[in-house]
């Protein structure tokens, strides 16, 4: 799953750094800000701005928000980048060796099913490989829309349990593995081929504030010669 830098994602990432962007595959018009995300890096909107979510409506749960602060640190784009520097140390041409592609490491059977089928499209554009994360996160959260709200707050074998972190395990493990390890308050450990776990990723990717993204139940990803999330 894990892959090092390629020269051309260093070279690139150099260029970056003196203002050159990459060729847009989107109209300039189509772009909005998504949480601070680079120019280069914009994707179209899709999902509505609402307010945070209470994450201490229960006495017996931990108000995290406490532990860990909603900065600028903890928002979108700090949460998809360091998913992606630890599924593939970011690299939009990543293919591991179990077939899993792009920045995020998404297989054929997730991409299809946001509507995603040319998989050398979605690996050659950073645009469209952007826009899917984001589909998928909405996905997720809808799935898991009612364990978001039983469990935030809650701690399981040492690991606060939150929104952020509840995404992250299930674009690891799928959202399913993801319950079964909350109703069987953590006897069901699912990992992957590597030997990651849902508890990593519930755990490293804690905290963070996705609280904006609208949950959405049957988001797919339309291309050509726009890309759109419908």
């Amino acid at each position: 799953m894990r892959k090092a830098i390629s020269i051309g994602t260093v070279i690139l990432m150099i260029l970056l750094g003196y203002g050159f962007s990459l060729k847009p595959e989107v109209e300039v018009e189509q772009l909005r800000h998504f949480a601070g995300t680079p120019a280069s890096l914009q994707v179209c909107e899709f999902i509505e701005i609402s307010g945070p979510v209470n994450l201490n409506k229960k006495a017996r749960k931990i108000n995290y928000k406490n532990t860990n602060p909603m900065i600028l640190g903890r928002k979108y784009t700090a949460y998809k980048e360091a998913l992606a520097f630890k599924e593939s140390r970011g690299n939009y041409k990543s293919i591991n060796t179990l077939g899993y592609i792009g920045k995020y490491q998404f297989g054929s059977g997730t991409l299809a099913l946001l509507g995603v089928k040319d998989t050398l499209q979605f690996l050659h554009s950073a645009v469209l490989q952007e826009l899917v994360f984001a589909a998928n996160l909405a996905r997720n959260k809808w799935v898991l829309r009612r364990e978001i709200k039983e469990f935030s707050g809650e701690i399981i074998k040492g690991i606060i349990i939150t929104e952020s972190g509840l995404l992250a395990a299930a674009h690891l493990a799928g959202p399913g593995n993801v319950k079964k390890y909350l109703y069987t308050h953590g006897k069901t450990v699912t990992k992957d081929a590597y030997g990651t776990t849902i508890e990593n990723y519930l755990n490293a990717f804690s905290g963070y504030d996705l609280s904006f993204i609208k949950a959405h139940k049957n988001i797919k990803v339309k291309g050509g010669p726009y890309f759109r999330v419908l």
